[in-house]
């Protein structure tokens, strides 16, 4: 019984505290990242996905990731372990930019 009163007040505080971090869904579409910037959390994941019928790679200005080339509707996700700003580009269309502004 007490096993099952330790199970128990751990699924409460789980409940009670948001423990499973955000994604967060950036659309590459009409040559534009949208939105083109965001502010996460630490662990929070950014899911790239690209909507124009042209490839686009994406690739951190400090080089901390970057994609493969994703056709139409291919994905990238990346989560954002620390605190900082990080900006990124389209490799093969470099007007493209964004950032996301980890905070805590």
């Amino acid at each position: 019984m007490n096993a099952l009163k330790s199970i128990a007040l751990l699924i409460l505080l789980a409940a009670a505290f948001d423990v499973h971090a955000a994604d967060v869904t950036v659309e590459i579409k009409k040559f534009l990242f949208e939105p083109k910037e965001i502010t996460i959390a630490p662990g929070d994941k950014v899911v790239f996905v690209n909507r124009d019928e042209t490839p686009h790679q994406i690739k951190a200005d400090n080089g901390s990731f970057v994609s493969k080339a994703l056709d139409t509707d291919d994905r990238h996700e990346q989560v954002f372990a620390t605190v900082g700003d990080f900006s990124y580009v389209c490799t093969l269309h470099p007007f493209m930019t964004g950032i996301v502004h980890v905070k805590k």
